[in-house]
């Protein structure tokens, strides 16, 4: 679902991010597709609405999305992909390389059979402090 321009500029002041029109923009076109675009892909998409907006510009933003929370950035075979959805869930990746959420009540299912204890374990053992959790699936060729 598209986020209305007024939701946008109010998250914008809320993470303390300038409000452009091309940030608005690639925040309403990232938050409306469920599709993990890369950046690349995501400036196709753009280009068509708004001309001026150029490869760069895609990636400054989402790289300023990133900055504050507004984005993840997912791993994938080929280029990074980028969610706007960032509270924990489960991405799917598939062979063809596309990335998709795993229906939710699995994804919840999936991350609370993580323990405290091992996040606990991670941070102890690696010197990090775990601020967020993320799982990916990567099904096998086979059977996707």
């Amino acid at each position: 679902m598209r986020a209305e321009p007024d939701h946008i500029r109010e998250l914008f002041r809320r993470h303390d991010l300038r409000c452009t029109h091309q940030r608005e923009i690639v925040y309403a076109e990232l938050s409306a597709t469920n599709s993990h675009p890369t950046a690349e892909e995501l400036y196709q998409t753009l280009h068509v609405q708004d001309p001026n907006i150029s490869l760069a510009t895609v990636y400054n933003t989402l790289d300023a999305f990133l900055g504050v929370g507004l984005a993840r950035r997912i791993p994938s075979s080929g280029a990074c992909r980028y969610d706007a959805i960032t509270e924990p869930h489960v991405h799917v990746t598939t062979p063809d390389g596309r990335v998709v959420d795993a229906p939710e009540d699995l994804s919840d299912r999936l991350l609370a059979g993580i323990s405290p204890d091992i996040i606990r374990e991670l941070e102890a053992r690696m010197g990090v402090t775990v601020s967020g959790l993320t799982v990916q699936v990567v099904t096998n060729p086979a059977t996707s």
